[in-house]
């Protein structure tokens, strides 16, 4: 047993001794299935503080020989699916924290000769671990495995952990090139292939589409853009975080407002794992997966303003899902050129979501959406963007108070501020603005655009989640009158819509000329 080659299962023990886990054990399921095959070599992607390190812990404490965990394992959920010990702490496993290696090659002064000190580490662990095997001094982890291989016919699963961080810190060449060698002598070698049962590589950004691909191009990606199988498996389900809310005490539809809108498959979406321990260990929810990493990563990306940058923030701010082209993006961080690669970077840092249905992108959820205002409020490009934000709980007041002028102007605003010249007219673009105009209503309402009601769509709904406050129909007109817009909430019976809400409605109808570009209002109040 030693620290990297067969470590114990402390690290994944201390995990699951945590008051609050989840267990996601059948991630291993999936991992056996790929045994000894061609897609062996898994890539897992995904962003700050999403479970990826924890599962490098189970992993390593499954497959290792170094301990000894059936008794653990044959408890979890794992433990009921036939032949799960088939593979249970039967293979050498190497298990490499990238990030902290480099951290100790800073702070040893060690950078310059990182991977002959990892070489040189591991070298003493294989002669401990196999003291009949004769090692020549020098000897790299790949020479080393291939001996234990040739000798004892015994696999090998590898475990890189950050792997992308040399990637992500933007290296000096001698380093990059010294890390493209390790990959290189490790996962490019045909010769040792037959040697490597498994071969699983952790980080944040997919692999860089240039140099390192050419090293790791053997290996299958699973992102946040495209997760496959391994969808819900990295992250919480809408399913545990339910089970975690009941268990707890914790209002599920709040939690989900607050960490929800990752959907990494067609049918699955998951949760920031560490926004919801942290929310249901203190009964509060608040922004708690941003406090562990920073927003000048935002700031600085949105401050390229490449072209529709900002007109597509400012969508996503009033909850519109915007286009985007997450192929282009070679996973380089000196190589964005464009918005859609801005965006892609965000969708796998989470500060964005991605539908592959739709190839769209939006901000997923309450949490991550104030990390958005704070990085747009040291921004001059949104000056007045944050003037309409920091204004709209007047306005929602206002809309409740049925101060119709007060409306009409700080619509006036809004859809000047959001839409241009070419867009002022779209109806769609005329919505996004009314959203942002009431960007303050999202922390006591849900938002729907386009609700269903039987005889047709309202514009826009707010229904609440908080008590004491009445649900809100909008419907918009232009060119004609406030009244009208108000005639047709009656005439097709919008309220219908909400007829399970029972607390009192607003009906608010808005009118815009788009010569004058004024904007007019009426509010109605239906007491239930």
């Amino acid at each position: 047993m030693g620290i990297y080659l067969n470590p114990n299962a402390e690290a994944f023990k201390e995990d699951k001794n945590t008051d609050i886990y989840v267990d996601k054990s059948l991630v291993l399921i999936e991992l056996n299935k790929l045994l000894g095959s061609r897609e062996k070599f898994v890539c897992m992607s995904r962003a700050r503080r999403f479970g990826k390190s924890m599962a490098g812990n189970m992993i390593s404490a499954y497959y290792s020989k170094g301990c000894d965990t059936k008794g653990i394992f044959s408890k979890m959920k794992i433990g009921d699916v036939p032949g799960y010990e088939d593979n249970l702490n039967k293979f050498n496993v190497i298990k490499l924290d990238l990030n902290g290696w480099y951290q100790k090659g800073i702070n040893e002064d060690k950078e310059a000769v990182l991977f002959k000190y990892i070489h040189a580490t591991l070298l003493k662990e294989f002669r401990k671990e196999f003291p009949e095997i004769e090692f020549d001094e020098g000897t790299s982890i790949a020479s080393n495995i291939l001996n234990v291989y040739a000798q004892t016919n015994e696999k090998f699963v590898i475990i890189i952990d950050e792997y992308d961080v040399l990637v992500r810190e933007r290296v000096s060449e001698k380093l990059l090139k010294d890390y493209l060698s390790f990959l290189n002598e490790l996962f490019k070698d045909t010769t040792l292939r037959p040697a490597i049962a498994l071969a699983y590589i952790t980080g944040i950004l997919p692999i860089v589409r240039d140099k390192v691909q050419s090293k790791l191009n053997e290996f299958t990606e699973y992102s946040m853009v495209d997760a496959q199988q391994f969808a819900g498996l990295i992250g919480f389900t809408h399913e545990e975080v339910d089970d975690l809310c009941n268990t707890h005490g914790i209002d599920k539809d709040e939690c989900a407002r607050w960490y929800d809108g990752y959907k990494l498959s067609e049918s699955v979406g998951v949760f920031n794992p560490l926004s919801v321990v942290n929310a249901v260990r203190r009964k509060e929810f608040g922004s708690y997966w941003s406090a562990t990493s920073t927003f000048e990563v935002l700031k600085d990306y949105i401050g390229m303003n490449f072209d529709g940058t900002r007109e597509d923030i400012i969508s996503m701010m009033s909850g519109t899902p915007v286009p985007v082209k997450v192929k282009d993006f070679r996973n380089k961080l000196d190589d964005i050129t464009n918005k859609d690669n801005v965006f892609t970077y965000l969708i796998h840092l989470g500060y964005l979501s991605y539908d592959r249905k739709t190839k769209t992108c939006k901000i997923p959820n309450e949490e991550v959406r104030e990390e958005w205002v704070s990085a747009i409020d040291y921004d001059d490009n949104y000056v007045k963007v944050i003037e309409i934000v920091n204004t709209s709980r007047k306005l929602l007041d206002d809309t409740i108070n049925g101060n119709e002028d007060a409306v009409a102007n700080a619509l006036d605003a809004a859809h000047t501020e959001v839409t241009s010249n070419l867009t002022y007219n779209d109806e769609h673009c005329f919505q996004s603005a009314i959203c942002l105009a009431y960007f303050y209503a999202n922390t006591r309402y849900t938002l729907v655009k386009e609700l269903p009601t039987g005889k047709g769509y309202a514009d826009l709904a707010l229904i609440p989640f908080l008590p004491n406050i009445p649900a809100i129909v909008i419907e918009l007109k232009h060119n004609k009158c406030a009244e009208t817009a108000l005639q047709q909430i009656r005439d097709k019976k919008y309220d219908d819509a909400l007829k399970h809400y029972r607390g009192d409605m607003l009906f608010v109808g808005i009118n815009y000329d788009e010569k004058t570009k004024k904007h007019e209002c009426k509010i109605e109040k239906l007491v239930l």
